[in-house]
């Protein structure tokens, strides 16, 4: 497993639709598990392919680490097939936007469909936290990043901050065409 470098914002790749996988295989495994040690590296709890510049539809997800514990999921091509009328509100930050942390407001339960790692599908249900972090990151997979839930202003601003911190060498990222 490695440890791979982030797609910080404001990065264009995190707005571009991610493609479908169509074989699941060896090599989307590895990504996936890859992708989960980038994530515990960075104290995250969820992360998608995009993050890492590799413009497939994947995410993982562990909202256990919290509690100092693992429960490691990993989801291929998922996709939200129901959502709750009820809504949530969480304050909710992401490692392609370091240091930045804002409430947005979502469904506060899902039934998502995706592949496994052996490429069977599968539906979930999750509520509360696991349902925004499971929005949080299938929207990456779809170009939606989280300030793009928030008011203008306040994306605005923190696109600034980010743009700041890159100018002065604060944030080291993922360069364009990099191999992953």
């Amino acid at each position: 497993m490695a440890i791979l470098p982030l797609v910080i914002a404001p990065d264009e790749r995190l707005n571009k639709p991610s493609e479908p996988v169509k074989v699941v295989d060896a090599k989307i495994r590895t990504l996936l598990d890859d992708m989960l040690e980038t994530m515990y590296a960075n104290n995250g709890i969820g992360l998608a392919a995009v993050q890492v510049g590799v413009h497939l539809k994947c995410i993982v997800v562990d909202i256990a680490v919290r509690e100092g514990q693992n429960a490691p999921m990993k989801f291929i091509n998922p996709e939200i097939i129901h959502h709750s009328d009820e809504k949530t509100r969480f304050q909710e930050g992401c490692l392609s936007f370091p240091d930045q942390y804002s409430d947005v407001e979502r469904p506060s339960s899902v039934t998502i469909r995706y592949l496994d790692e052996t490429g069977a599908e599968q539906t979930m249900e999750a509520d509360e936290l696991l349902a925004t972090c499971l929005q949080h990151e299938i929207d990456h997979t779809n170009g939606i990043v989280f300030v793009d839930h928030l008011s203008l202003m306040k994306r605005d601003m923190i696109l600034r901050k980010l743009k700041k911190a890159k100018r002065m060498g604060l944030i080291h990222e993922l360069p364009e065409g990099a191999p992953v």
